[in-house]
């Protein structure tokens, strides 16, 4: 017999309602659907119930069960992901497990502008000072998230110099890497007769430049720059560094009486030859100039008082370079009490054709010139078969020695 909908409060007794009088809940025996399945007569056989009557029996509240998030209804877009449309998981019945929101993987080179407006980049390099060659090894590995003045690809190389101290006379720079955001270089840039004096005044500075013969422009546009004070490495131990660019400063005015650069010099008194041995072997960071910002340096030796041996010397012209490298060695007959009282004198001379050579500096050898430079020569003339290489500051005072 079917069950009509004024029927279900004849066959349910008010006291089986999932609510109490109150309205509190009260507990049942038996669920209302297992009474129905009953039927009135209670013969057993299962009634038939109407929509209606489903939906009213099924109103009776149970568990709280959290609801699924509704971010996880919609599709998560990254910049540099594939566009894919998560499936939420199901939660678990008990105790839900709270999850995190998804995070993007990483891109290792990303091409895109940032967000950040500010940013210029970020550049990897390690610097090594080496104190026993007097030298600071700067290795330029790559640089990320470039952002060129206008869009598409770069052509990048990085330029480092020493400040305070002529841009010219220290500055280095690698060789261009084309068409990328993210140029990897690995190349090594080194400065000779850096000492530990230079380390406790002296920053680096390098900047990410944009070649500007590849683009037909007439100066190289810089991307950003970074400086790192040389007091803060510990000598003989690399130190690696990723730091992020700035925007180009203001270029430094040189002090004045600034150093005209240094030269490297050997000293070695030989028994078997029965005389001195001096090796011109280079010079680092010297002062331009000539009007193309660069010079064109040689080195003039003079040995005296002159008796009348050969005292002068003179190395070959090395073209537009501020660090030339020479390796030539001259030879001084006498004894050794003779040489100690001589005076060596040399200096570095920029080369002009038509004109008078421009003096760039010298230095003073001998056992009263002082500091390393009496050390260098006494210590040299006071033991055969011993050579002693040394950086000497050039001074800007002229000496007195012509041709």
């Amino acid at each position: 017999m079917p069950l009509h909908p004024g029927s279900l409060a004849r066959c349910t007794p008010p006291v089986s309602s999932p609510w109490g009088l109150l309205g509190v809940p009260a507990p049942m025996s038996k669920p209302p659907w297992q009474a129905l399945r009953q039927g009135a007569g209670g013969g057993g056989q299962p009634q038939r119930v109407s929509m209606q009557e489903h939906m009213a029996i099924n109103v009776n509240p149970g568990p709280i069960r959290p609801i699924h998030r509704i971010s996880d209804y919609f599709p998560h877009f990254y910049p540099f992901a594939k566009h894919t449309l998560r499936t939420p998981e199901p939660h678990p019945a008990v105790t839900p497990a709270i999850r995190s929101a998804p995070q993007p993987q990483t891109d290792p080179e990303p091409e895109g502008d940032s967000d950040d407006s500010t940013a210029l980049g970020t550049l990897e390099f390690t610097l090594l000072f080496d104190t026993d060659n007097s030298a600071l090894h700067c290795t330029a590995h790559r640089a990320k998230g470039l952002k060129p003045p206008a869009s598409g690809s770069v052509d990048t190389y990085v330029k480092a110099n020493l400040l305070p101290g002529a841009s010219k006379a220290s500055q280095l720079r690698t060789r261009t890497v084309r068409g990328t955001r993210g140029p990897v270089w690995e190349e090594t840039l080194t400065y000779h007769g850096f000492t530990c004096q230079d380390a406790g005044r002296k920053t680096l500075r390098l900047c990410v430049c944009e070649d500007p013969r590849l683009r037909r422009r007439r100066r190289a546009l810089p991307l950003g720059e970074l400086r790192v004070p040389l007091r803060k490495l510990v000598p003989n131990r690399a130190r690696s560094f990723n730091v992020c660019l700035e925007k180009r400063k203001l270029e430094e005015v040189e002090a004045a009486g600034e150093e005209r650069g240094r030269i490297l010099l050997s000293l070695c008194y030989s028994s078997r030859q029965g005389g001195l041995l001096v090796g011109v072997l280079r010079c680092a960071h010297l002062a331009p100039m000539d009007a193309n910002g660069y010079s064109d340096p040689f080195v003039r030796l003079l040995l005296c008082p002159n008796v009348g041996k050969r005292s002068k010397y003179k190395t070959s012209v090395r073209k537009k370079t501020l660090n030339p490298e020479f390796n030539e060695e001259f030879f001084y007959a006498g004894p050794r009490e003779e040489l100690a009282q001589k005076t060596l004198l040399v200096s570095v001379w920029d080369y002009d054709l038509g004109t008078a050579d421009d003096f760039i500096g010298g230095v003073q050898l001998s056992s009263q010139a002082g500091g390393e430079r009496q050390w260098h020569w006494c210590e040299c003339l006071g033991r055969s078969d011993r050579r002693l290489e040394l950086w000497h500051p050039l001074d800007g005072t002229p000496l007195e020695l012509s041709d």
